[in-house]
């Protein structure tokens, strides 16, 4: 079996490659109509080239999972600003989508907290809706909208989680189908247990991705080793292995923080039942350090007896 490790968004070892460069709404408003578009194209060009680099340097790392920035395109969803980047960026989108078919890269996005379902209110839902599309747009863009997932939350309890839970039913099949397809459900650190969201992913019929360093803080009733067959089982009609997210706490007091690197001991409950399930998965890691905690990590797994590391973000058991 194969563990391939990936990091979020930025690689800190290149200079100056953050993909989400932003404009404020209150800046672009301050702007004379010309200068607003001559900023979006500035910054949007920036983010999609920074992440062309990084996808060079995973290549060239044998990084093979890589969560890309949601924010690549400054205040696409903003109702009074939204403009025109799938027709100017045609050309940068393409290039990354060929990428990442080319070396077989695993590549996802992570909307924001603010992007859920479980709300009463529906403008939260419209705009919710409004996000995924925005994600998914990108990827169609990338030619990646039947490869890549866009990974979101199940949301607030907001006093009554059976409520909230039956809310999410309701209020996700308002978005287009095509677009759940390719969605994906992550347990949290506060309200929703691995097995709460798993039970939803069943229901919904998409992929559950299970963080090891939210369970830890927000068990639930059950070990989650108890949970992998399900796990494994809700990504079966993707074709794909699981994918698993992993941090580890700040400090004692930070338990939910997540800590620059990953603690091996930490990692090590988790790595081993992976171990001792015996399937393939791929696993991302959360820590601040990003693509340097990743290969950090992927080095002391490979010290482990029966661990061997076969490139630099991959480990053979």
């Amino acid at each position: 079996m194969i563990l391939r490790f990936g990091y979020v968004s930025t690689a800190l070892s290149l200079w100056e490659a953050s993909p989400s460069r932003t404009l404020t709404f209150t800046n672009w408003k301050k702007q004379d109509e010309d200068t607003r578009l001559e900023k979006l194209h500035h910054l949007t060009e920036q983010n999609l080239k920074a992440t062309i680099r990084m996808l060079h340097y995973n290549i060239a790392h044998g990084i093979d999972v890589y969560r890309m920035s949601s924010s690549l395109v400054p205040l696409a969803t903003h109702p009074e600003v939204r403009w025109d980047y799938l027709t100017s960026f045609k050309y940068l989108f393409e290039e990354i989508g060929v990428l990442v078919k080319k070396y077989n890269l695993r590549v996802s996005f992570h909307p924001n907290q603010f992007t859920l379902f479980t709300s009463s209110r529906d403008h939260v839902t419209d705009n919710a809706i409004i996000d995924m599309t925005y994600h998914y747009q990108m990827l169609e863009a990338m030619g990646l909208e039947k490869r890549a997932t866009i990974n979101i939350h199940v949301g607030g309890a907001y006093g009554n989680k059976q409520e909230a839970l039956a809310r999410f039913n309701t209020n996700f099949v308002k978005l287009d189908e095509i677009i759940r397809m390719q969605t994906t459900l992550e347990n949290d650190d506060k309200t929703y247990t691995a097995e709460e969201t798993l039970q939803v992913c069943e229901e919904q019929r998409i992929p559950f991705v299970f963080d090891y360093h939210h369970h830890w803080v927000n068990p639930g009733d059950q070990a989650f080793e108890d949970l992998l067959p399900r796990i494994f089982a809700t990504w079966e009609a993707n074709g794909k292995p699981p994918k698993f997210h992993l941090s580890s706490p700040k400090s004692e007091k930070l338990k939910r923080a997540h800590a620059d690197y990953v603690d091996i001991e930490f990692a090590t409950v988790f790595i081993k039942a992976l171990k001792d399930y015996g399937k393939s998965a791929d696993i991302m890691i959360e820590a601040k350090a990003k693509d340097k905690a990743a290969l950090n990590l992927v080095e002391e797994v490979a010290k482990l007896r029966g661990f061997k590391r076969i490139n630099g973000g991959a480990i053979e058991i």
